[in-house]
């Protein structure tokens, strides 16, 4: 989870698309502390750590339930799916989502 005291800043990496939002993530797999990190200041993308392996899409499932827990909204990675860096459609205006993630106002 983010440091809500610091915000967040999501300018870079979460913008609109037809149906909602898009965001920009990289993706950590096997990791022994899951959860969203923050934004990577220099690739400019959410930072999502996951307990699963990167085999069998089971890392992009554990992503899109992470971050659809987290939001109230339907999250799916639609580009990158074998790759660290992807991006995900959440079904959601940018708005709820960068209140959800303690963004910056």
């Amino acid at each position: 989870m983010p440091d809500r005291s610091l915000g967040v800043d999501l300018s870079k990496c979460l913008r609109p698309s037809a149906d909602g939002s898009e965001m920009d993530i990289i993706v950590t797999p096997n990791s022994t502390s899951p959860g969203v990190q923050g934004v990577d200041p220099w690739r400019h993308r959410l930072v999502v750590k996951v307990r699963a392996p990167p085999e069998g899409g089971r890392a992009n499932e554990e992503v899109e339930d992470t971050l659809s827990s987290l939001m109230g909204v339907a999250v799916t990675v639609v580009r990158g799916h074998t790759q660290r860096m992807k991006v995900v459609r959440i079904q959601a205006p940018e708005e709820l989502v960068s209140k959800a993630l303690g963004g910056d106002p």
